[in-house]
């Protein structure tokens, strides 16, 4: 059995990518992506929810999958530009470098995402669609750089593939 090993200065990789201005449903990641840096730790959330019911013939209750609320968590070590992006006042309709993660918060744009899960020769990307969120950039004297949680909140499915 092999595992995905992400750890510092091995071939492993974990690389997340984020692209503004795809139509809703292509999560092809082109030129012009903000590769995120500093990554310090992500999680992916799939979480399906689930419609309870009761019926009087029965002494359990009844349960059926319906939707999934799904979500990309992560911690980074704040990058300016590529936190803030290189025109602090992009506009929606800016790239992706322009707009930085703050401004494609700010401006609510729809972003396409690929997360690269690399183990030796495979790698495995997992994509979709969404909008950050959450941000929260924190200093504190024993952390004395700029570190802030985000969120790709999913909209729709993720995809996986062995291509970005």
């Amino acid at each position: 059995m092999a595992y995905i090993n992400p750890a510092s200065g091995t071939t492993s990789q974990i690389v997340l990518k984020i692209q503004a201005g795809n139509l809703l449903g292509n999560t092809t990641i082109a030129s012009g992506n903000i590769t995120v840096p500093a990554l310090q730790d992500v999680t992916v959330n799939n979480s399906n929810d689930v419609f309870t019911w009761s019926q009087l013939d029965a002494t359990a209750k009844q349960q059926v999958a319906t939707t999934s609320t799904n979500s990309l968590a992560m911690s980074l070590v704040v990058d300016p530009t590529t936190f803030f992006g290189t025109n602090v006042s992009a506009a929606q309709s800016d790239t992706t470098a322009s707009q930085g993660i703050m401004g494609l918060s700010r401006n609510k744009t729809l972003v396409t995402f690929s997360l690269k899960m690399q183990e030796g020769a495979t790698d495995h990307f997992l994509k979709g669609q969404g909008f950050v969120t959450g941000l929260a950039p924190t200093l504190t004297a024993d952390a004395p750089v700029w570190v802030t949680p985000a969120t790709i909140t999913v909209t729709g499915d993720y995809t996986v593939s062995s291509t970005e």
